[in-house]
């Protein structure tokens, strides 16, 4: 479990995030939905450690984010940002071998070489394995970079924005590799702007609005017409498809 206790920030004088305490499961697909501003993707960097802690307290797994060794916590969790800026020299397979490193600390093994292999198939690269980065589309170079997080092979797979930059065939595939690994044993946190994504796929929703907390609980709870409305501003209307709500907007 992740426990986010009594944090807050602020950038400058501008408060992004204001005393969040939030639990986010073990084991399960949990997204992180909200407005643009809402807090979502300062919220995930906050407990993947790519910024510092300015107040409060994160812990995954008991593992306080502050105090545990960069190489022990690389371990547990394999975090994607929105902006990845690696050399653009750089193959395809060479970026996404980058994620075993945490194990084997240049000195790969061929358990290493296989999982390597597996991220790639598992995103469709395989055939692109010796492609520069810079030769690649948007889309391509996106499940690049989740294959390299998806071949840290940590517990926990901290997602900024994936889908983006992908088509709806892919953003599919994704989400479902993400169910996937949830049913390997492994938990997912994934920032995702089309809250039908969420309501589909998560079986965790928090809700994000104005640095707060706004809703959580799984998607029938959160996926409302009125509890989503509030967050967003607008007249939603909220339907069932298959068993799952599909939130749609009135002209």
């Amino acid at each position: 479990m992740i426990c986010v206790e009594g944090v807050s920030h602020s950038i400058g004088k501008t408060k992004i995030l204001h005393d969040i305490s939030v639990e986010v499961p073990k084991g399960k697909v949990t997204a992180l939905v909200g407005p643009n501003g809402a807090g979502k993707s300062t919220l995930l960097s906050l407990i993947g450690r790519l910024m510092p802690l300015q107040n409060g307290r994160i812990t995954v797994d008991g593992a306080d984010t502050v105090q545990t060794p960069t190489r022990d916590l690389a371990r547990l969790m394999a975090v994607l940002s929105q902006t990845n800026t690696l050399g653009s020299r750089l193959r395809v397979q060479e970026l996404v071998a980058f994620g075993r490193w945490p194990h084997h600390q240049g000195r790969p093994t061929a358990e290493d070489a296989r999982l390597v292999a597996e991220a790639l198939e598992a995103l469709d690269l395989t055939a692109l394995g010796d492609r520069f980065l810079e030769a690649l589309s948007g889309g391509q170079r996106q499940r690049a970079f989740i294959a390299m997080a998806l071949a840290q092979g940590a517990d926990w797979l901290l997602l900024d924005e994936p889908l983006a930059a992908l088509d709806m065939a892919f953003a599919r595939r994704i989400m479902a590799q993400l169910v996937a690994l949830r049913a390997a044993g492994r938990s997912v946190v994934v920032v995702v702007h089309d809250i039908n994504h969420a309501a589909v796929w998560a079986d965790h929703i928090i809700a994000m609005k104005a640095g707060r907390i706004a809703a959580e609980g799984p998607p029938e709870a959160v996926c409302t017409s009125k509890v989503l409305g509030d967050i967003y501003d607008m007249d939603l209307r909220v339907t069932e498809i298959d068993g799952k709500p599909l939130v749609l907007h009135h002209l």
